[in-house]
């Protein structure tokens, strides 16, 4: 099969390698469509990969093509989402269902060979179906909505409540989706892209703010008499938006930080005492899953894709290259602004 091969720092090729075949629990899946992470930008233009060489890719959909003589739940033909993370299943943090925190785990794309390839094997219980309704393009996007959602339940969620959502991205767009889904008062977007906040309209959201605005609090106080927010979600893992979540929250509010943070975080104490004085309760949100494995996050995704109260535009994706150009995918990172939106690697 070809795959896109990372072999060292920049140093992306696309050649033949072995097709892998699957064992007696895994299946083959025939790779469509896999999009770039943040996480696989600095393995490729910087020294992050684990070793090399290595298969990137762990936003990826397929079609299974061969199943081994163990596997009960998936045939030949099944349309799927792959579920990247691989526990031990057997450490503490596993057995209270916390799969997020195993302390042994592998994870496709990166510990092991990924979706930048024709085919990929994966254990059974790593693949999600989903219907035919959904594309391939689209089942990309289960990995990132499951993590907007995974965010959703590590606050605390509940509905009737006003909810702001710092950062317009991919994942701040699915988790103000899924904080209309499960009944929020009101939904407010806050970025400093136009573009993205117009999306955020089309999704339904109920207010948009552009942060570059200088009058931006004073509208902020005018929407919530105030009051600020009952549920604060940062998206983007900077700076800004991370210090603005203290200043938005409500009194007794829950703030989560989805967002990964790449620099040093220096808060005033005058800003940092806003959580006591508040009492707002702060929390972080690592990966996507819960028990059963991998969890109703991927479940739902499933669910309210093919319903399509979960909604998905082309708009999101922002560049399609045929996967036997990788490298000029991964090239366009070296831009710092050039892309916004997802980036996908096509299987023609």
């Amino acid at each position: 099969m070809k795959a896109a091969v990372l072999y060292a720092k920049n140093d992306l090729r696309y050649e033949e390698v072995p097709t892998p075949e699957p064992g007696h629990k895994e299946v083959l899946v025939k790779v469509k469509a896999a999009g770039i992470c943040g996480s696989d930008i600095p393995r490729v233009l910087g020294d992050a990969a684990h070793y090399y060489p290595i298969i990137l890719g762990h936003e990826f959909s397929g079609e299974v093509a061969a199943v081994g003589s163990q596997v009960k739940s998936i045939v030949v033909g099944d349309r799927v989402a792959a579920v990247p993370l691989i526990p031990c299943f057997v450490c503490s943090s596993c057995q209270k269902g916390n799969y997020s925190q195993c302390g042994h785990y592998s994870f496709v794309g990166s510990r092991i060979q990924g979706g930048f390839a024709d085919y990929v094997v994966l254990p059974e219980r790593n693949v999600v179906k989903f219907d035919k309704s959904v594309t391939y393009e689209q089942g990309v996007f289960f990995e990132p909505s499951t993590v907007a959602l995974h965010g959703l339940k590590c606050a605390g969620y509940v509905g009737g409540k006003d909810v702001a959502i710092l950062g317009g991205g991919t994942i701040g767009l699915f988790t103000a989706q899924w904080a209309m889904i499960f009944g929020a008062k009101r939904v407010f977007v806050f970025d400093i892209d136009d573009e993205r906040l117009k999306l955020a309209t089309k999704f339904g959201v109920d207010v948009t703010i552009n942060t570059l605005n200088p009058d931006f609090r004073e509208a902020v106080k005018d929407y919530t008499e105030g009051k600020g927010f009952d549920f604060i979600f940062e998206t983007a893992g900077v700076d800004a938006t991370m210090k603005l979540a203290f200043e938005l929250a409500g009194n007794k509010a829950s703030v989560c930080f989805i967002g990964t943070p790449t620099k040093d975080l220096v808060f005033e104490p005058k800003l940092f005492e806003l959580m006591n004085r508040k009492e707002f309760k702060l929390t972080g949100s690592w990966m996507s899953y819960s028990a059963p494995f991998p969890g109703e996050e991927w479940e739902l995704t499933a669910h309210f894709f093919k319903n399509g109260r979960l909604k998905f535009d082309d708009s999101l994706i922002f560049k399609k290259f045929p996967m036997k150009d990788a490298k000029k995918a991964f090239d366009m990172f070296k831009t710092p602004g050039k892309v916004k939106g997802k980036v996908l690697l096509i299987n023609e």
